[in-house]
């Protein structure tokens, strides 16, 4: 009988190693705690991954031990592990960033000579994306980044596994599908989207019409809505999971407790939505208080779409049309292309174009680019439009590729990047929106200093 492939997972103390180990056997075989050091023996489960069998180990903690103590005992465990394994996944905590242990372990996982995959875990928010770049310093290649607990970004590490033991994919179990947070389990999962804006702009009008029932209050006082409140529907097939929240003020105007409750819970609903229509009065659009709300959207890194309700009581409706989609463009320039939609929530119309607008805008979240196509198309933009010179010296961006997606998230690779212009950074951004179709989507680059991590390989 053939042995499985055998991956074992290794990393610090309690940067996720365990979590992941049950994420990927489906099972709650591994103890999970924020405390360091819970896992002491190597524990070994089955995983069904793309179809094929693989066998996990999840090891104890790596950490600097004197001889004899149970740390070094759990070392040599691991150590262990590593030469028994056919690929070693190294995680590391993104959130608090590669230590000096990470580096040191880093070493003892390079010069194994097994097929390693750096795993930056903990990147879900804003929180780890500082980690996910230091790590590309360890040596072992561009780093997953994936959130253990979340089940995010496991669908990329499937495919590194799957490559570093040489084999291709049999198909999807339903566990699989879950875990590694695939297309087929998107589409079953509901798409989370918020509605937001200023007091009196309709949202809970919108939110009744869109699931064809009177379930928000709805009336001329403003802010009936105080709390955000999740509905489900179906559009077209398609899961929704719709939230209603209070109209959001200036804080200086919020003077109710009751309001700066509800507000604290619209700005909750940012973040947890996926999805964010910014609704706007026809007759009193882009005012400074809706400025503030897209601006914060973009900041989230959520896909806004933008709803201009009571379309109905304009007149000449192409000319203004026109003026509001110029001003989207002048004072929400950090997302260019963003999708402006006239509606008129109480005569339902429009609702079609807007969430048609709302799930394109979602996919092109949801997008990745092959580093393949990203360095053909930072090779022609350098041609286009060289660096500028610094100090007498020519700035280099030898190397590029996509970190993540939700939103899609570059890292370059440049010499002296502490050098590179703002404006240049504008150039390539503004470049990779229109070759490969990003219109209204937050997207991010970061540069960073060093060589191609792949030049030598």
């Amino acid at each position: 009988m053939l042995s499985l492939p055998t991956i074992a997972i290794v990393g610090r103390p309690n940067v996720g190693k365990s979590t992941l180990f049950n994420r990927l056997t489906g099972k709650r075989a591994a103890l999970v705690s924020d405390m360091p050091g819970l896992t002491r023996d190597r524990r070994e489960g089955e995983a069904l991954i793309a179809g094929r069998k693989v066998r996990l180990t999840d090891t104890a903690g790596l950490e600097e031990a004197a001889a004899g103590s149970i740390a070094a005992r759990m070392r040599v465990q691991t150590e262990a592990a590593i030469r028994a394994a056919d690929a070693v996944l190294f995680l590391i905590d993104a959130r608090a960033g590669v230590t000096p242990a990470d580096a040191t372990f880093a070493h003892l996982v390079r010069t194994a000579g097994r097929p390693a995959i750096l795993v930056a875990n903990k990147c879900e928010g804003r929180g780890g994306q500082e980690g996910f770049y230091e790590a590309f310093a360890l040596g072992l290649g561009e780093p997953v980044a994936i959130s253990a607990e979340h089940g995010e970004g496991l669908a990329d590490l499937v495919h590194d596994i799957l490559a570093a033991l040489g084999l291709e994919a049999r198909g999807k179990t339903e566990a699989d599908r879950e875990a590694a947070g695939t297309e087929e389990a998107g589409a079953a999962r509901p798409l989370r989207i918020a509605v937001i804006g200023r007091p009196n702009t309709g949202k809970s009008t919108l939110v009744n019409a869109l699931l064809g029932e009177e379930r928000m209050i709805t009336g001329p006082e403003p802010g009936l809505t105080r709390d955000a409140v999740a509905s489900d529907f179906e559009w077209n097939g398609r899961a929704l999971r719709l939230f209603d929240t209070a109209g959001l003020r200036r804080k200086t105007k919020i003077t109710e407790s009751a309001e700066k409750l509800g507000a604290g819970d619209a700005v909750r609903a940012i973040r947890f939505a996926e999805v964010v229509v910014l609704l706007l009065d026809a007759e009193h659009a882009f005012e400074h208080q809706d400025l503030v709300l897209g601006g914060r959207v973009v900041e989230e890194g959520r896909v806004l779409v933008i709803a201009i309700n009571k379309w109905d009581l304009v007149d000449e409706k192409q000319k203004r049309l026109r003026e509001l989609r110029d001003m989207a463009a002048t004072k929400l320039a950090q997302v260019p292309g963003v999708a402006v939609v006239p509606i008129s929530a109480l005569a339902e119309r429009g609702l079609d174009k807007l969430m048609q607008a709302v799930l394109r805008a979602y996919d092109l979240w949801n997008r990745r680019i092959a580093t393949a196509d990203l360095n053909r198309w930072l090779g022609e933009a350098l041609v286009r439009h060289p660096p500028p010179a610094v100090h007498g010296r020519r700035l280099k961006i030898r190397y590029m590729t996509q970190a993540s997606a939700r939103p899609p998230v570059f890292v370059a690779f440049c010499s002296r990047s502490g050098d590179l212009p703002r404006a240049y950074v504008r150039y390539l951004l503004n470049s990779l929106r229109d070759t490969f179709g990003l219109p209204g989507v937050p997207i991010r680059l970061h540069v960073r200093g060093g060589h191609n991590p792949y030049a030598d390989s």
